[in-house]
């Protein structure tokens, strides 16, 4: 049974979603005090998340950020904000699904099953082995002996991109029509803050160096020891 947290501060909302998705097959849990939201939802550890924007201590765009950096947990912002400004931005952060109050919950139900199917469809059991390091795509790990680091779903992207053209040259533009295309929009700055995060995380694990920079021009990722030109099976955004 899949695990849905609903983070919702109206109480007659929360209620409907909750009675309506334990209804159709799906384990809830709610947040109804705010203080700790973005620590409590990780705590939680639930397959899917529904996070309204308009919350109490911090809105609900900075927690999906935050959620982000340490998970890759599908988030659909259920908001009455139509804005465009506030689906780019929750988008930017990480969000999955932007849903517009008063939504039909049949939708949001469609919505729901489809990313939990997508999310398990990519939790295969390949591994993308590096010169330094291994990719893992089911965990979405990186790898180097008994040292292995979680990646961000940003980061995860970057690096899968770069390892299905490992030893190649890779530019920034390629990079971020990639995360486009994989609903994941950043900017060029933002580009520059994940790949030094990327670079960060491999180090910790000790494989630094295991990208190269070409200035102006873009990135390589080191291949294999055996430089193997074996297809590697899409794993997944």
């Amino acid at each position: 049974m899949k695990k849905i947290l609903i983070i919702e501060d109206d109480e007659k909302i929360r209620s409907e979603l909750e009675t309506f998705l334990n209804k159709n097959g799906y384990e809830t849990k709610t947040i109804v005090n705010f203080e700790n939201t973005i620590e409590d939802a990780l705590n939680e550890k639930a397959d899917l998340i529904l996070l309204d924007i308009n919350l109490p201590y911090a809105d609900g765009e900075y927690i999906c950020k935050e959620i982000r950096k340490n998970s890759d947990v599908p988030i659909i912002m259920v908001t009455s904000r139509d804005s465009e400004i506030d689906e780019l931005i929750s988008l930017n952060y990480g969000a999955d699904q932007y849903v517009i109050k008063p939504y039909n919950i049949q939708i949001l139900l469609a919505k729901i099953a489809g990313l939990l199917k997508r999310n398990q469809s990519n939790n295969t059991n390949d591994k993308i082995e590096l010169e330094k390091f291994v990719l893992n795509t089911s965990s979405r790990y990186v790898e180097n002996g008994d040292k292995k680091i979680e990646l961000t779903k940003n980061e995860y992207n970057i690096i899968y991109y770069l390892s299905l053209r490992k030893g190649k040259l890779v530019s920034r533009d390629e990079i971020m029509d990639y995360l486009w295309e994989s609903e994941s929009f950043i900017d060029d700055n933002t580009l520059s803050v994940n790949i030094k995060r990327i670079r960060d995380k491999l180090e910790e694990i000790g494989a630094k160096d295991s990208i190269e920079t070409r200035r102006g021009q873009g990135y390589i990722l080191k291949p294999d020891f055996t430089d193997d030109a074996s297809v590697v099976e899409r794993a997944g955004h």
